[in-house]
């Protein structure tokens, strides 16, 4: 490690990546620190290796770093993209857009990408504490060893539950209920055309009623789900109640996903048809939905994302319904129109009252709504990129992140293969 960097990026998940890969190829001195030993955040640690959404009604809309990953991925491993990847007659059936990568080598080529870039590279640290000093941060991270220090000129938040920002002494805006987590695992050994679903949906209510079975434990709803045997349990349960940005709420919510696991086997296990059921290996982690965002500079509404609203100072489209998970209704949502490509402006990055940080993920400023939808990887991975492209121009001129001028964090983008929503020609300040 230097004892001075440009840009220090916080978080290797979708956005961080991208962050520090922009941030490195545009010649900052760039460090990339991750609670983890791997890259992929959600990818790789939740299982959620299905990245999206890059296309909206037969065009693509998000490309850059993030988009050069996924398609490099694929031709390591000799995949394809989907069958229905632009296609305009299937844009509100997401998960046929939503593109399988192999988690592993989206990891590895991660690390060969943050390298060969200049970026270095830690990962098993956290940030311990940043102090503002002159125009520098003061940085601390806790590593194995203990604590190291440096110092940084600009930092980029991708931890996705703004936890920088929030050490930085910017606002923030969480939430009493959260949506619900979900741990990503499978069952197997049985036949779903095969189950007795009247009789097992009778058992079903009755360990419900006496505490053998929670609500959430298997489907997104309150009812009894046949979809949770068709998809072997794969990305179908709910963790309520908890918000999962401190260590505490996460290691909560943690075990309180590894126990709902196990209700459902031991619930199951010795039951007609049930008899060879067994747990495939689950995710490391339980996926988080929502915790906090940033009070930004702007804050993206539900209305403004719907309606597809044009900003100065877009920086990247994007494109999912509004998709907000409930307790009991399952999920919130709400479709976009034929033909409308929501955008996410500059000033969203920018935390209010701020200097030298910026943010990207799914802590961008906006409401609960619009953030539902925002949160998705292949936005993230666009955020981040916009961040980190940011980041070099403000320690490499000095101008302060709200003053980066529009005109050249647009060229940067452009030039990395981002597909920025206008392009404004004006050399104005991005903010």
């Amino acid at each position: 490690m230097r004892e001075e960097y440009d840009v220090t990026v916080f978080g290797a998940g979708p956005a961080g990546i991208c962050a520090a890969v922009q941030s490195a190829r545009a010649g900052a001195r760039t460090l990339i620190v991750e609670k983890n030993g791997i890259c992929g955040g959600t990818m790789t640690v939740c299982g959620i290796n299905f990245p999206g959404i890059f296309d909206a009604w037969g065009k693509r809309v998000i490309g850059g770093i993030g988009w050069d990953l996924v398609l490099e991925t694929l031709r390591e491993t000799g995949e394809s993209l989907p069958e229905k990847f632009l296609s305009p007659d299937s844009a509100h059936e997401h998960w046929r857009h939503q593109i399988r990568v192999n988690s592993f080598v989206f990891a590895s080529l991660a690390d060969e990408w943050l390298e060969s870039a200049g970026a270095d590279i830690l990962f098993h640290s956290m940030p311990a504490s940043i102090v503002r000093n002159g125009d520098l941060w003061d940085v601390s991270v806790c590593c194995k060893s203990g604590l190291r220090s440096f110092k940084s000129a600009v930092i980029v938040d991708c931890t996705g539950d703004a936890n920088v920002v929030s050490m930085a002494g910017c606002e923030t805006i969480s939430y009493e209920t959260c949506q619900p987590g979900t741990l990503s695992f499978k069952i197997s050994g049985y036949s779903p055309d095969r189950i007795d679903y009247g009789e097992l949906e009778k058992a079903y209510r009755k360990a419900v009623e006496n505490g053998e079975i929670r609500e959430g434990d298997m489907g997104w709803t309150s009812d009894f789900s046949r979809t949770f045997f068709y998809k072997g349990g794969d990305n179908c349960n709910h963790i309520y109640g908890i918000n999962a940005a401190g260590s505490d709420g996460k290691t909560r919510l943690e075990i309180e996903s590894r126990k709902s696991v196990m209700r459902v086997f031991r619930f199951l296990r010795g039951r007609a048809g049930f008899e060879n059921l067994r747990i495939e290996p689950a995710a490391l982690e339980c996926g988080v939905r929502e915790t906090r965002v940033i009070k930004g500079v702007h804050t993206i509404t539900c209305e403004e994302y719907v309606s597809g609203r044009s900003y100065e100072d877009a920086v990247c489209s994007a494109w999912y319904q509004v998709d907000l998970h409930d307790k009991g209704s399952g999920i919130v949502t709400r479709k976009l129109d034929r033909g409308v490509v929501p955008q996410v402006p500059y000033r969203a990055l920018v935390p209010q009252n701020s200097e030298g940080i910026i943010a990207a993920g799914r802590i961008i400023s906006s409401d609960r709504l619009a953030n539902s939808a925002l949160r998705v990887q292949a936005v993230c991975m666009a955020t981040g990129q916009a961040a980190g492209a940011a980041a070099a121009i403000s320690s490499a001129t000095g101008c302060r992140i709200s003053e980066v001028p529009y005109a050249e964090l647009s060229k940067i983008l452009s030039d990395g293969g981002a597909l920025v929503p206008g392009r404004a020609a004006d050399a104005g300040p991005a903010v």
